[in-house]
């Protein structure tokens, strides 16, 4: 029992052990003390002495090198343990269930490391052996055990009998090049810029590469190229019976005889809803792209379409079809008018953009940058009619020159496929709007851009309309909203102003505003049309007008309540 306990220190139990020494001392006196007075019985008092003198506290031998031992399976350590404590082996009895895997040593979570060390001097002159001659040691084999082995190039070390580096390089064979290091001789000096012998000024590849080259480019040629092999047929279908009336003028020559006046600058002084759904015009046989009014009248209406055809229709009297425009091998992505509306360009996906004579119905130029024009515009200025601006796919917009044929300007700065050109500030100016979710204003005539609006909450805005009173750009915003900014000089956002509630993700939905700037109108991916409220944007109508996509809505420059709509089902509709 004594030796079952445990004591901190040695000094504690010396201190207990000298306690007890003066104890039996004590008793011992006393007992002397005593002893005349009453006779004591030896086996007595020697049985008394040994139970008071034997110590309860014995310290055994070595008690300070006894070490606590530590449960394997403990998580926290509640006390700082020595080196001896921690990684003392594991006390108890084995346990029989442990696989071999179980079992088996480990020092880390994935298993057991060997401990190694290797020079870093030979680490580097290792490496850089192998990166020069292909060859090292293999660090998987002792040297000392058996021999020299080696990984990579196994020739190569063999052939260098393993020298590293350090030990051997190879020496580098020089290639002989002309010399002429006297200054004195001015034409034949060639100092360190010497040509090697042997030494090809421009690389000729060689007949392999050649038919690799020949193949390439005939693969890309013939995904690029426009097909050129039989010219296209450009031609134009009159439609109605008379081009000319009786006094000579042709049917671009607005009618005086509808109790409007067509030719006023002025605005009508209310605009109101439309109700009804008046006409259809038929004879597209695939979805509209673009529509565009006749310049300042209205009286003819221009459309665009996917079959590759442009038509002009009438707009008042019969409603027909005036003529066909026949001359492009893609799709029509966008048209534009001339001021006087004698002439009209038509950008096609088949990387042309055409001019039409739209009374005789010929083609009078054609201009292509070997690029898809997205939009294109005439300058508005009278004395700038020989000019026009395009929008193309490769991030640039493009100034021609009508009367030569040539590109006068080019505007690369932004960062994708350029889909709207809008004037701005007498027409000093234009707005850009891009597929890199930018808008660019520009200086006529300057090609970089005087103002750059990104914002992160920015969404593509592939439609922009100019409001009647030049103020204000309305912008179709990808992200189902339309957007409202300044178009005088800060052109600023204005966040007061956004007209939501229609779907035109994806499409690029052309807006509107009324003459009068009270309405705001705009189709959308669903066929349906919106009416807002300019002052309180809030949502006054919504019809199906299409039942495809209605990609464009245009409100009747002097008609009060009638609103024209095109769609994808290659119709269009007049509504009052």
């Amino acid at each position: 029992m004594l030796g079952i306990k445990n004591y901190g220190s040695s000094s504690e139990s010396d201190t207990e052990a000298e306690e007890g020494t003066n104890k039996s001392e004590e008793a011992c006196d006393n007992r002397n003390s005593m002893s005349h007075l009453k006779p004591v019985d030896p086996a007595l008092s020697l049985a008394k002495s040994l139970a008071i003198c034997a110590a309860p506290h014995v310290v055994p031998m070595g008690a300070t090198a006894v070490s606590r031992t530590i449960d394997p399976t403990v998580k926290e350590v509640m006390y700082n343990p020595k080196f001896e404590e921690l990684y003392a082996p594991i006390q108890g009895p084995e346990n029989p269930n442990l696989t071999e895997q179980m079992r088996a040593p480990r020092n880390t979570l994935s298993g057991y490391v060997e401990k190694a060390h290797i020079n870093a001097f030979e680490f580097e002159n290792q490496r850089r052996t192998f990166h020069t001659y292909g060859y090292a040691l293999d660090p998987t084999v002792d040297e000392a055990a058996d021999g020299k082995s080696f990984v990579g190039d196994l020739q190569s070390a063999y052939n260098d009998e393993g020298k590293t580096v350090f030990e051997s390089p190879k020496p580098k064979k020089k290639r002989k090049q002309d010399k002429n290091d006297n200054p004195e001789d001015i034409e034949g000096f060639v100092g360190p810029w010497g040509k090697y012998k042997d030494e090809q000024s421009v690389a000729r590849p060689n007949e392999q590469e050649k038919a690799e080259l020949e193949e390439i480019l005939a693969k890309r040629h013939r995904r690029n190229r426009i097909v050129e092999d039989k010219p296209l047929e450009e031609k134009s279908v009159l439609h109605i019976k008379d081009a000319y009336d009786y006094q000579g003028r042709s049917y671009l020559h607005a009618p005086h005889d509808l109790g409007i006046n067509l030719r006023s600058t002025s605005a009508p002084n209310k605009c109101f809803l439309p109700k009804a759904h008046i006409h259809t015009w038929t004879g597209h046989t695939k979805g509209i792209s673009s529509i565009r009014w006749f310049p300042q009248t209205a009286h003819l209406l221009l459309s665009g379409s996917m079959d590759c055809r442009v038509k002009l229709w009438e707009v008042f009297g019969e409603r027909r079809c005036v003529r066909t425009f026949s001359g492009h091998r893609q799709a029509i992505k966008d048209i534009a008018w001339n001021n006087k509306g004698t002439k009209f360009l038509s950008a096609s996906y088949d990387r042309y953009i055409k001019m039409w004579d739209a009374e005789t119905g010929e083609v009078i130029s054609r201009f292509t940058a070997r690029k898809m024009p997205f939009c294109v515009k005439f300058h508005p200025d009278n004395n700038k009619q020989h000019l026009f601006v395009a929008g193309t796919s490769d991030k640039k917009i493009i100034c021609w020159d009508t009367r030569s044929g040539d590109i006068v300007q080019e505007y690369d700065r932004h960062l994708g496929a350029v889909n709207t050109i809008t004037f701005v500030d007498e027409n000093r100016r234009f707005v850009t709007t891009s597929d890199d979710k930018s808008m660019r204003i520009w200086e006529w005539d300057i090609p970089v851009d005087m103002k750059y609006i990104a914002d992160p909450t920015m969404h593509s805005m592939p439609a922009v309309t100019l409001a009647p009173n030049s103020k204000w750009l309305a912008c179709q915003s990808l992200d189902n909203k339309i957007v409202i900014f300044s178009a005088l000089n800060r052109f600023k956002m204005n966040r007061k102003k956004t007209f939501s509630g229609h779907m035109v993700s994806g499409y690029a939905c052309q807006l509107d505003f009324s003459p009068d700037m009270s309405y705001l109108v705009s189709g959308d991916g669903d066929g349906k049309c919106y009416i807002w409220d300019w002052k309180t944007t809030k949502m006054y109508k919504k019809w199906q007008a299409h039942e495809g996509v209605c990609i464009s809505t245009m409100w009747h420059p002097h008609e009060a309540s009638k609103v024209v709509t095109a769609g994808w089902d290659g119709l269009i509709k007049y509504w009052d």
